[in-house]
């Protein structure tokens, strides 16, 4: 129940850091809109960037809970659902991209001019 609690937090955290990574970047975005990228572009490039981040990381999360649990794992590995670990970290990899997804939206969707100028 704790781990569920804890996973919750985290991909809501996820969420947030995110969207203030791709918001922060607005003026890079907007500066290369007027070069000449487009939507699609920029979709695919913060898509691709976060992608590599949340593999990174729940590839060593995963590690680091495999050491720490391999000896319960071993002597009780009838108890151990493994099925149900792998269906936790594909949830966590889609809520990942599709919060990943939903930033660059957002983002995209706020006028870009302004950000310009800024820059």
């Amino acid at each position: 129940m704790l781990g569920g609690l804890g996973l919750i937090l985290g991909t809501i955290g996820l969420a947030a850091v995110l969207l203030r990574n791709v918001l922060e970047r607005r003026r890079e975005l907007a500066l290369m809109r007027a070069v000449g990228f487009d939507s699609r572009h920029f979709t695919i490039m913060i898509v691709a960037e976060n992608a590599l981040l949340l593999f990174a990381g729940v590839m060593t999360g995963s590690i680091c809970a495999v050491l720490a649990i391999i000896q319960v794992f071993l002597t009780r590995h009838n108890q151990v659902s493994s099925f149900s670990l792998g269906v936790m970290l594909l949830a966590v990899l889609v809520s990942g991209l599709t919060a990943s997804i939903v930033a660059t939206w957002a983002t995209l969707r706020s006028p870009l001019l302004t950000a310009l100028k800024a820059e």
